[in-house]
């Protein structure tokens, strides 16, 4: 068990999200960085979907009633135990009694707690991860707040202390185009790539909205509402385009001129409001290779994990 003592900041149980329900227009929600959910996963020994503590930004407290083995990825943090630093990317074992804060994120957006065992919290349609929208799933289908006690499942009681280099932080995501990406003119398409897109503050976990120059279509297009995931770019009709993510709507109805790939989500993420983003031009095989070097990666650390088993 693991009580919250704060919560100053938006914080939610997630694991890797729902899948084969869009059709029936339920979301996917899930950490909106996976691949940092499932190093930490990895790290203590859990099965890689198991569910975590999903922190934007920082600004939570909270006191572990057992011998617990945690550790945080995604984000960067300042975090401290019992007064104590703790480095992210680093496994550590709590002892009952003390106490973790998570002040800030130094670098990054997200951050996860990870604990051996994982949040134990009722599955809900195949998932332990809160859609916040629906209000369903995680821990009474909300973000978590002083005083709730979050159910921890069974791990290992002790872990000694090992750590990962964390993947780089990258203001470069790659892309690949979509269905309507030829319906935009040559110039807009050249803009996509060319300009330091802005990421605005008004964005959230069900998609990233980016100013820019306008993207404009060759022609007015009318269109029926159609399936949309995460990753995908819709351009709505101010030109600004949005990159839905993990708690996007089932079904749009905007121009899509592209979609990022699925290994640069979780790096995608990770960009603090106010900061550039720039897109590159990728293409099927492109993508394929992220996602065999994220594997590699992972693989990596799997053995750093075991390697005292």
């Amino acid at each position: 068990m693991i009580t919250m003592l704060s919560a100053n900041a938006p914080a939610h149980i997630q694991d890797m999200g729902r899948y084969g329900l869009r059709s029936l227009g339920i979301g996917h929600a899930g950490a909106m960085d996976v691949q940092a959910l499932r190093t930490g996963n990895i790290l203590l020994r859990n099965h890689e979907n198991a569910a975590a503590l999903e922190v934007a930004l920082g600004g939570i407290s909270l006191r572990f009633e057992r011998d617990t083995p945690f550790c945080i990825t995604g984000a960067l943090y300042h975090a401290e135990l019992d007064g104590r630093p703790v480095h992210s990317y680093w496994r550590h074992t709590a002892q009952k009694g003390q106490v973790l804060t998570l002040l800030r994120a130094v670098h990054g957006m997200y951050g996860y707690l990870c604990v051996a065992g994982g949040f134990d919290v009722p599955q809900v349609l195949g998932s332990r991860s809160t859609d916040l929208k629906a209000g369903f799933g995680g821990f009474a289908g909300r973000a978590v707040q002083a005083g709730d006690c979050l159910p921890v499942g069974e791990g290992a009681p002790f872990l000694p202390d090992t750590g990962i280099a964390p993947v780089p932080f990258s203001g470069c995501i790659r892309l690949v185009p979509s269905s309507e990406y030829t319906a935009f003119s040559k110039h807009s398409r050249s803009v996509l790539l060319h300009e330091n897109w802005l990421l605005r503050s008004d964005s959230n976990r069900m998609g990233y909205r980016f100013d820019g120059q306008p993207l404009v279509l060759e022609r007015p297009l009318e269109m029926l509402s159609h399936a949309v995931q995460a990753g995908t770019v819709q351009v709505p009709p101010d030109g600004q385009p949005i990159v839905l993510l993990a708690d996007a709507q089932t079904t749009g109805g905007y121009p899509k001129i592209a979609c990022v790939i699925a290994a640069d989500l979780g790096r995608l993420a990770q960009t603090r409001f106010g900061a550039r983003v720039r897109f590159v031009s990728a293409d099927r095989r492109d993508a394929l290779a992220a996602l065999r070097k994220n594997e590699t990666y992972l693989n990596q650390i799997r053995r750093i994990a075991y390697a005292d088993s």
